[in-house]
């Protein structure tokens, strides 16, 4: 993708007493734009020239002094751009080049034409404002902000054993589940689709231990990857943080976007106990009714 593009173009200022005479509009004119000799320079980006076509078109068409248009460039290279739009195109030289868009269609170079007063329809030859380029140039930008704004829900915190307590150095087996996220939005006006993709995933086991950072959402027991165990009787809690990253179209073009930034979401299981425990010898079973005084 082609980044903002600036082009060191001409801008006519409307006409007063002290601007040079139009050329005359006959076929003996040579509508191409000599960009040496046709008024100051400035640099124009993409937006600037959609924002200034937006705000021309705004104007009743019979009372403009100034109208845009994307059109393509005759394919020259002496220096002097014009457009078909003027008429035939000069004799080739060299080669146009083409923009890379990502699979985007490029946008045509953009072009403008003048008129002295709305009580003429002498309008002037039109002259390049911008270069084109690509149609991610012009579109609203989907921040980590923004990103972070989405009400992302949290992945399911499953704990094994699920009972309450668990034993004292034995393992603890934690997972969750890597399942995407899909929004609908709008930014500056513009429909956007949105993904989000769960990449790592953190687990503080509430002990002081090194937390557990994994890309994996883990298995339950026995084929289980993502587990912890806890050297200390007590009372804990798990807190599992999950890390974001997205990916987004904006409506019209076809292309998805990388999100420059992540999110994070987080979840808590209730408090559990780590417990000790061993084994001994009982009068009867532990099933039995009433439970046996030596049963736990």
């Amino acid at each position: 993708m082609i980044g903002p593009i600036a082009l060191s173009v001409l801008l006519f200022l409307a006409p007063s007493a002290a601007a040079p005479p139009r050329p005359p509009t006959d076929s003996s004119w040579d509508t191409t734009v000599d960009a040496k000799a046709a008024g100051d320079a400035v640099d124009i980006t993409l937006a600037d020239a959609e924002a200034k076509a937006a705000a021309a078109r705004a104007v009743a068409p019979a009372e403009r002094l100034i109208e845009y248009e994307r059109a393509p460039m005759c394919n020259t290279s002496s220096g002097r751009a014009t457009t078909p739009l003027n008429g035939p195109c000069p004799e080739a030289q060299g080669e146009a080049g083409v923009n890379d868009c990502e699979g985007d269609t490029p946008l045509q170079p953009m072009w403008a034409r003048e008129r002295a007063s709305v009580a003429t329809q002498d309008w002037g030859p039109w002259f390049q404002v911008d270069a084109g380029g690509c149609p991610a140039d012009l579109l609203p930008v989907f921040t980590g902000e923004d990103f972070r704004r989405l009400p992302l829900a949290s992945p399911v915190l499953r704990v094994q054993p699920d009972r309450g307590w668990v034993l004292v150095n034995k393992e603890t087996i934690v997972s969750t589940e890597r399942v995407e996220q899909t929004f609908r939005t709008e930014l500056l006006g513009r429909g956007i689709d949105v993904i989000a993709t769960p990449e790592t995933f953190t687990y503080d086991f509430g002990d002081g231990s090194r937390d557990l950072v994994t890309r994996s959402a883990g298995r339950p027991y026995p084929d289980h990857d993502t587990f912890h165990v806890y050297d200390e009787v007590g009372t804990v809690q798990i807190t599992l943080t999950t890390t974001w990253t997205g990916r987004y179209r904006v409506d019209g073009t076809t292309q998805w976007r990388d999100v420059v930034g992540t999110a994070e979401t987080s979840s808590t299981s209730a408090p559990f106990s780590v417990q000790e425990r061993r084994s001994h010898l009982v009068s009867g079973l532990c099933t039995d009714t009433p439970t046996p005084a030596d049963c736990d």
